[in-house]
């Protein structure tokens, strides 16, 4: 009871104030998750309503953020009704905490055997490099742009899904669990990203800068704290799945669409291993992928990984590193039957499409993101010779992609515009979900 009034004591004499957030997280039907991170030990809760009831108010249990956890906190707020408008008001230390913007979440409709799919837009991108002078390597800074998130927001999607790289660890960070949870910290907390956090839920996977050192694999001996972090800071549905318990595997569902999170950095053999078990995704990952692609039923289904699948460009972090199982995913497509398949990738500081027609007419896309705010390869267009370029697609400044998905039910097509950091359109290409069936003789 002493200790309980002590703390009591310490969290009210503090001003009480968020470092980060409020973040949404995943969104379904009956449950919506909410991050945040305070800047000190605070006890926060939050209050929220249905829109068409505003007077009813429900209140989450409370959570004492703390500095163990780097004082974030994470809610899931259920159960809630689909398709409806909930606004929300976070609480620290019992008083309600005033923010410059709205703060109101969705769930998803319940539309199958009732309406058509709806329609729905989300952003992807990775590389987000936040400047840090202290600890970053001298000369000219690596990160900028950061109205680039004002530019997101602006387009107003659906959601966001951060396809890694998304925190940049450097060499002062990544040996110890301080180091990455003040990485993870830092980046979290750049102004220019808190009114993006707010206004659509965020999903995202890692790649080697999340993970560890630059070209991270499953040797990095501390993944243990990058994974935690990982963690402590995304609100994903999960942080692996039962078939794979290890990593951050996921998976979640969109009106018609499904999408299917990649880990593939805790398997990962080292590029320049030439002997012995080589592979990026790993067995048991692969026969999950494989397994869930199959059972699904939807129209667009979209694998999220942080390296290149298609680009058989050599040299890099591709997937063409572990060709005997890039040739086994493509095939095992091809055999199952799985259409509609498109990957969204990021890692390469450059954006494009790939497109890869399989033996049996079917075509599998490849659209790759990057870089938010680090720094872009401006001369990918000459050192990678990628022949399954869409050549019109590429793009070597810092960038975002807006992904649309609309039309009829038995014709849904997905639209793909390219926008600047300030909000220039940069190019527009179209898929059709009939052309990534097989092709009938």
């Amino acid at each position: 009871m002493r200790w309980a009034f002590s703390l009591k004591c310490i969290l009210y004499a503090q001003k009480a104030r968020l470092q980060a957030g409020p973040m949404l997280g995943y969104t379904q039907m009956r449950e919506v998750a909410i991050w945040l991170q305070t800047a000190a030990p605070t006890k926060v809760f939050i209050e929220y309503a249905d829109t068409a009831y505003p007077k009813i108010k429900y209140r989450t249990s409370p959570i004492y953020t703390s500095r163990d956890q780097a004082h974030t906190a994470l809610f899931r707020i259920g159960p809630l009704e689909p398709g409806r408008v909930y606004i929300y008001t976070v609480y620290l230390n019992g008083k309600p905490y005033k923010l410059p913007y709205p703060t109101y979440f969705k769930t998803l409709p319940q539309w199958r055997w009732r309406n058509a799919p709806p329609d729905f837009s989300f952003v992807i991108g990775s590389c987000a490099y936040i400047n840090d002078s202290l600890y970053d390597r001298p000369g000219e800074p690596y990160g900028g742009g950061y109205e680039i998130f004002t530019t997101i927001l602006a387009q107003k999607p659906d959601f966001m899904l951060w396809l890694g790289d998304n925190v940049y660890l450097r060499e002062a960070d990544w040996n110890s669990r301080s180091g990455i949870l003040y990485r993870y910290t830092h980046t979290r907390s750049l102004p220019a990203l808190q009114p993006l956090l707010a206004a659509c839920p965020h999903y995202a996977i890692w790649d080697d800068h999340d993970f560890g050192p630059n070209d991270a694999d499953r040797s990095f001996w501390a993944q243990h704290w990058t994974r935690e972090a990982f963690t402590l800071f995304w609100a994903n549905p999960s942080y692996g799945v039962s078939a794979i318990p290890e990593g951050i595997t996921t998976f979640f569902e969109w009106s018609d669409a499904e999408f299917f999170l990649l880990d593939n950095r805790t398997f990962r053999a080292p590029n320049k291993r030439t002997t012995g078990n080589r592979y990026m995704l790993g067995p048991a990952q692969m026969e999950w992928l494989i397994d869930a692609l199959k059972s699904s039923r939807a129209t667009f289904k979209f694998v999220a990984c942080g390296s290149q699948i298609l680009n058989p460009s050599t040299g890099y972090e591709n997937f063409i590193n572990f060709a005997e199982e890039r040739d086994l995913l493509l095939k095992r497509i091809e055999d199952e039957g799985i259409n509609g398949v498109i990957f969204l990738t990021g890692d390469r500081h450059f954006s494009e499409i790939s497109v890869l027609t399989l033996p049996n007419g079917q075509k599998v896309y490849d659209v790759t993101s990057s870089p938010l705010t680090a720094s872009p390869f401006s001369a990918a267009g000459e050192r990678d010779k990628n022949p399954l370029r869409i050549q019109e697609t590429l793009t070597t400044q810092r960038n975002f992609l807006l992904l649309s998905v609309s039309g009829p039910e038995k014709d849904r097509q997905l639209s793909l515009t390219a926008f600047s950091t300030t909000g220039e359109k940069l190019w527009s290409y179209t898929i059709y979900a009939r052309d990534l069936r097989p092709k009938k003789n």
